[in-house]
């Protein structure tokens, strides 16, 4: 006769388990995208000339235009959506080159460039920053305590991000100052720039996951054939729940701390599926009341431990083929379940601060609005994510809100609301 498992204290219930993986991915990005916002509320120019050429850099995504107050609305979009299509096309081309590598093992020379990459981003980008914040609040610092503080913060970040000894919150604080990093300089870029390569990076995101032969996709497959992960950097919400509990996570890992945990016979020579022996009952009596409940007892079904979204057939084999789902960090990242939880591609980080970073150049009521809208789709990237148990991409979702909500904040909510405000009427 089989024992029904009896809860205890330390299992949590479904929805518990169901909000920490969704605190756990939601509060970096907040706090990413909070930081981002006062980064730019601090050292944003006049706003006068936060769209003037001299201040915007000269980079991958103003190749082709650079964009100037003075310019014609119609010349601003033409510009704007041909930096958008190169951008575009240099990231696919830059993914096709890392499928390549990837392809015919040259795993070494990609950690060397992600290695290299979080070292340059770290001490010439974030040093930038950190000067520019030094100016801003008037503060001094000499030059060798400038360069050895610099330098240490880099290398420590490196070994943090890259070494499986360091801890995990260590790593993840220095996942987030990467991607608060770049956020801030993609915020420098001209308005209709930015707008119009946030929706195309959101497109070309949806095609490069979803179609058998983009090149995301490609590289989630080859991971998954080979059992590996790519070198890549993305946010690990690793997850809360003790070894000594049953897993009700809905979201497919292969990891002993998701997996629900089978129970484990100590004796070697029993038969799982003989009945029990009459004299079970009395050798049961006779132990003590701590003994009988670490007692083995038997999970019924799968199904009891599982989300009613998630389908309970799914084997231990196929928890354990997304152990490799990567995605390359040289573009907008994915949401994909692996051994150690939800991973959110650091590309996501950027592009959600980007878009608030973008819209705190305006006023504080599009901000708010942007973070709702991105969160918002957020968690419904991470319910089809339970649904549909593969890698999919986080940006079109949150990054259509977010732009919607933008312009509808700018052009309709705030003209009503300052307008109410000054005509004194409460509502």
């Amino acid at each position: 006769m089989r024992r029904r498992r009896t809860p205890t204290a330390m299992d949590g219930s479904i929805l518990d388990s169901l909000g920490q993986e969704i605190v756990g991915v939601m509060s970096p990005v907040s706090i990413c995208m909070l930081l981002v916002v006062l980064l730019v509320s601090c050292l944003s120019p006049l706003p006068s000339s936060i769209d003037s050429p001299s201040s915007t850099p000269v980079t991958a995504a103003t190749l082709v235009y650079l964009e100037s107050p003075s310019d014609p609305p119609a010349k601003k979009l033409a510009g704007a959506l041909l930096n958008a299509a190169v951008f575009v096309v240099l990231v696919a081309a830059v993914t096709f080159l890392l499928v390549i590598l990837y392809y015919y093992n040259f795993t070494g020379f990609l950690k060397a460039y992600m290695r290299f990459s979080a070292f340059f981003v770290l001490a010439s980008m974030g040093g930038s920053i950190l000067f520019s914040l030094f100016r801003r609040f008037s503060l001094s610092l000499d030059a060798p305590s400038s360069i050895l503080l610099l330098l240490n913060f880099s290398v420590i970040g490196v070994l943090s991000i890259f070494s499986p000894a360091v801890p995990i919150v260590v790593r993840q604080s220095y996942m987030v100052a990467l991607a608060i990093i770049v956020a801030a300089w993609f915020t420098k870029l001209p308005e209709w720039t930015t707008w119009t390569l946030l929706l195309a990076l959101a497109a070309y995101d949806l095609a490069a996951v979803l179609c058998p032969r983009g090149p995301l996709r490609i590289l989630v497959d080859l991971a998954s054939s080979r059992d590996e992960e790519l070198p890549a950097l993305v946010y690990e919400a690793r997850p809360t729940a003790s070894n000594h509990s049953v897993s009700s996570s809905p979201f497919p890992a292969a990891s002993v701390e998701l997996q629900p945990q089978y129970p484990v016979n100590l004796n070697p020579n029993a038969n799982p599926n003989s009945e029990p022996s009459p004299n079970s009952s009395s050798n049961d009596s006779s132990r003590g009341p701590n003994q009988a409940d670490d007692s083995v007892v038997e999970i019924e079904s799968l199904a009891e431990e599982t989300l009613p979204l998630v389908s309970a057939a799914t084997s231990i084999t196929q928890l354990g083929s997304t152990h490799g789902d990567l995605i390359s960090s040289a573009d907008q990242d994915d949401i994909f379940e692996t051994s150690r939880g939800i991973r959110l591609g650091l590309g996501d980080f950027v592009f959600y601060s980007v878009l608030v970073g973008r819209a705190a150049m305006y006023d504080l009521m599009t901000v708010y609005a942007c973070y709702l809208a991105i969160i918002s789709g957020l968690g419904c990237t991470l319910i089809l994510l339970s649904i549909r148990r593969h890698a999919l991409p986080a940006l079109p979702i949150s990054i259509t809100l977010g732009v919607v909500f933008y312009f509808l904040t700018r052009l309709l909510m705030e003209p009503f609301v300052v307008g109410a405000s000054t005509s004194l009427i409460m509502f």
